[in-house]
């Protein structure tokens, strides 16, 4: 289970990685590129799967229920910025690049600092 568990924290990483590397390089000119969709996308599916793996297994210590929940509440507007960028290109600015790259950012110190 351990083994399972690390792959797939590996991709929710790879996940957050593409969402932020997207969205960095494309700040001039302000564009989404479609992929940061398909990183947003992973990153919260992949999360929620470690939420379960962690809460079956005996192994793995149990998730911090409120932590998890901070979380997915940020992915959740990360996904749904990136959504919205999507489909209305004619909404992505500068700043909107710069919520999606900042949600993301909080959302991986809350999983660095909070312990």
């Amino acid at each position: 289970m351990k083994l399972l568990f690390d792959i797939v924290l590996t991709l929710h990483l790879l996940g957050w990685a593409i969402v932020l590397g997207g969205v960095l390089v494309s700040m001039r000119p302000p564009k989404l590129p479609k992929g940061v969709l398909h990183g947003a996308l992973t990153a919260l599916v992949t999360g929620i799967l470690m939420v379960g793996l962690a809460d079956m297994s005996d192994e793995l210590r149990d998730p911090d229920m409120a932590k998890i929940a901070v979380k997915l509440v940020v992915a959740l507007c990360v996904t749904a910025l990136v959504l919205v960028g999507v489909r209305q290109p004619e909404r992505v600015t500068t700043r909107f690049l710069g919520a999606i790259a900042g949600l993301t950012v909080l959302n991986v110190a809350v999983a660095a600092i909070w312990r």
